[in-house]
C-alpha cells in the first residue's frame, strides 16, 4: 500500500505557471492594450480601401490634366482602380518625461496606371523601384511606408506630417488626393520638430523638413530648351539645407485657427546641362547660379458646431509662396505640370492648354540671360463645407484655386517671363509658325470644385461617391505649329483654356 501511494503521488500534476492575460489600457483611448510583461500600451488598426476613378489620370482621384489622359489619346484608360490595406501600429509608454510614442503605417497596394502606352507603362517609376509591368501584373502590387516616427518630450523624429501642414492636410472634406491650393504632407516627410503646449488649446511648433521629396517642384535651366507644353529638364541641385517650418495654433471647442510659415532653399545644378537636364563633362566648369531662399505662409480656419446641424463644419485656408510652389500646387504625389488638349476653331488641328509648375527658372549669361535664379510665385486657397443629414449620411462641397506667376513681361529679357518666352519661341521654332495674334504668357491658374456624399451603414464602413470639375486657365493666345509628345502630330494648335470632369467612388472599412 505504501508503494502504491508513492506511485500515485509521483503521478500528481505539477502546478501550472499562472497565465498572464492581455489587459486593456484605458490611458490613451479605445483599442489600446498592454503588451504582456510590460508597461507599454499598443494599438493595432488600419483600413482597407477600394477606389475607382472614371475619366481620371490616377486611381485616387487625379484629374485628366496631363499625360495620355490629358491628351485624350487611344492609350488612355477610361477608368482606374486601386485596392489598399493600411496597417497602423501605435505604442505608448508613460515615463517621467511624459509619454514616449512610436507610430508606423505601411500600405499594401495594387493599382493600374491608367495607360497602355509602351513608352510610359513598362518603365513607370513607382515606390520601391518596381516597373509598371510588375505592378500591373497578376499578383503584382507593392508595399509603401507612410508614417514612421518617435515622439518624446514634445519632440517628433522621423517621417511625420510637417509642422507647416494643417490637421486636415489636402483633404478638407474630399477623397481625391489632388485638391491643390495649399500644402500637403499626408504620407509624412522626414523631419525633426518640437511642439510646445501653452494651455487653453494654444500651441506652437517648429521643425526641420527634408525638402527633397515633398517640398520641391522644379528649377528650369532655360538653355536646355522648352518642349511644346512648356516644360524642361529638372535642374535642381542637391538638398543643402532643410526647410525651416513652423506654426502657431489655437485648437478649441469652436474649431481651429492656424498660421504657418516655411523657409525653402532654391539651388540650381549647373549652367551647362545636356538633354533633359542631364550633366555633361562641361557642367562642373560652367558655374551655376547663386542659391536663393524662398518660402511660404499659410492661414487656416476650421469652424465646428455650425447652426446648420450637429457635426457640420467649415474649413478654409489661403497660401502664398515664392520659390516654394509645392506649398500651393501640392498633391499626394509630385506637383503636376498641366498639358490638356481639346477641340478647336479657326482651322487648327486641336486646342492646347498647359502650365509649368516651378520654383525658379534661369537663363545663363552665356545664353543671353542674366544668369540668376528667378523665383516664381504661387497663390492658393481651398476649403469645404460638410453637412450631416443624419447619423448615416453626410455630404460635402469643396473647392480650390491655385495661381502660378512668372514676374516681368514677355518682352523683358531680364525677367522670368521674358526669358521663358524667348526660349519657348526658340525651342519650338515658332518663327513664321504662329498666328498674328500669338502671345506668350506662362502664368496660369487651376480651379477645382467638387461634391461628395458618404453613407456609413455601420460603424467603420463608409461608401463615398465624389464628382470633381477642373478648369485650366492658361494665358497663351493665338495658334502655333507645335510638336507635342507622341502620338500627337506636328500640327497647328490653338491655345485655349481646358476643362475636365471626373467621378471617384470608394468603399472603406476602418478597423
Amino acid at each position: 500500500m505504501a508503494t502504491l501511494a508513492d506511485a500515485q503521488a509521483a503521478d500528481l500534476p505539477i502546478k501550472a505557471k499562472a497565465i498572464e492575460y492581455v489587459k486593456v489600457c484605458s490611458l490613451y483611448g479605445a483599442g489600446f492594450w498592454y503588451i504582456p510583461g510590460t508597461d507599454t500600451c499598443i494599438k493595432i488598426g488600419g483600413y482597407l480601401r477600394v477606389d475607382s476613378t472614371f475619366n481620371g489620370g490616377g486611381p485616387h482621384g487625379q484629374p485628366a490634366w496631363s499625360g495620355d489622359s490629358g491628351q485624350r489619346n487611344r492609350y488612355f484608360d477610361n477608368f482606374m482602380s486601386r485596392s489598399r490595406m493600411a496597417l497602423q501600429i501605435d505604442t505608448r509608454t508613460a515615463t517621467e518625461y511624459g509619454v514616449v510614442r512610436t507610430y508606423a503605417q505601411g500600405d499594401f497596394q495594387f493599382n493600374n496606371f491608367g495607360t497602355s502606352n509602351p513608352s510610359g507603362f513598362g518603365g513607370a517609376s513607382i515606390p520601391g523601384g518596381l516597373s509598371g509591368t510588375a505592378l500591373d501584373g497578376v499578383g503584382g502590387g507593392y508595399v509603401s511606408v507612410e508614417y514612421v516616427f518617435i515622439q518624446f518630450a514634445g519632440f517628433t523624429f522621423g517621417k511625420s506630417a510637417s509642422a507647416y501642414a494643417t490637421p486636415w492636410q489636402g483633404f478638407p472634406s474630399n477623397i481625391s488626393s489632388f485638391l491643390m491650393g495649399g500644402q500637403n504632407t499626408d504620407t509624412g516627410v522626414n523631419n525633426i520638430q518640437y511642439t510646445a503646449q501653452f494651455g487653453n488649446g494654444i500651441s506652437a511648433s517648429i521643425g526641420l523638413d527634408d525638402p527633397s521629396v515633398w517640398d520641391r517642384t522644379a528649377v528650369y535651366n532655360l538653355a536646355v530648351g522648352l518642349n511644346a507644353v512648356g516644360t524642361s529638364g529638372y535642374a535642381y541641385g542637391g538638398s543643402h539645407s532643410p526647410d525651416i517650418v513652423g506654426n502657431i495654433r489655437v485648437d478649441q471647442a469652436w474649431g481651429l485657427f492656424q498660421i504657418s510659415a516655411a523657409a525653402h532653399e532654391v539651388d540650381a545644378s549647373y549652367n551647362i546641362l545636356g538633354a533633359g537636364g542631364a550633366p555633361t563633362n562641361l557642367s562642373e566648369i560652367s558655374g551655376h547660379p547663386d542659391t536663393k531662399w524662398g518660402g511660404a505662409v499659410q492661414a487656416a480656419l476650421n469652424i465646428k458646431n455650425l447652426p446648420t446641424g450637429p457635426g457640420d463644419d467649415l474649413k478654409i485656408e489661403g497660401s502664398f509662396a515664392k520659390g516654394d510652389s509645392k506649398s500651393v500646387f501640392s498633391t499626394a504625389s509630385s506637383s503636376p505640370n498641366f498639358a490638356m488638349f481639346g477641340g478647336s476653331s479657326g482651322g487648327a488641328y486641336q486646342s492646347i492648354g498647359f502650365g509649368a509648375t516651378t520654383d525658379a527658372v534661369f537663363l545663363p549669361g552665356i545664353n543671353g540671360g542674366t544668369g540668376d535664379l528667378k523665383l516664381t510665385e504661387a497663390w492658393g486657397t481651398r476649403g469645404s463645407f460638410t453637412h450631416n443629414w443624419d447619423p448615416y449620411w453626410n455630404s460635402s462641397i469643396f473647392g480650390a484655386a491655385s495661381w502660378m506667376h512668372y514676374d516681368g513681361s514677355s518682352t523683358d529679357i531680364t525677367s522670368a517671363k521674358g526669358q521663358y518666352c524667348a526660349q519657348y519661341f526658340a525651342s519650338n521654332k515658332l518663327a513664321g509658325n504662329v498666328s498674328a495674334d500669338f502671345s506668350c504668357n506662362p502664368d496660369f491658374a487651376v480651379y477645382q470644385i467638387g461634391f461628395n456624399t458618404r453613407w456609413t451603414p455601420v460603424k467603420g464602413l463608409t461608401f463615398t461617391g465624389e464628382v470633381q470639375y477642373v478648369r485650366l486657365d492658361q494665358n497663351f493666345s493665338g495658334t502655333a505649329v507645335l510638336t507635342p509628345s507622341a502620338p500627337k502630330p506636328a500640327a497647328a494648335y490653338q491655345f485655349k483654356d481646358q476643362d475636365t470632369v471626373l467621378l471617384q467612388i470608394r468603399a472603406q472599412r476602418n478597423f
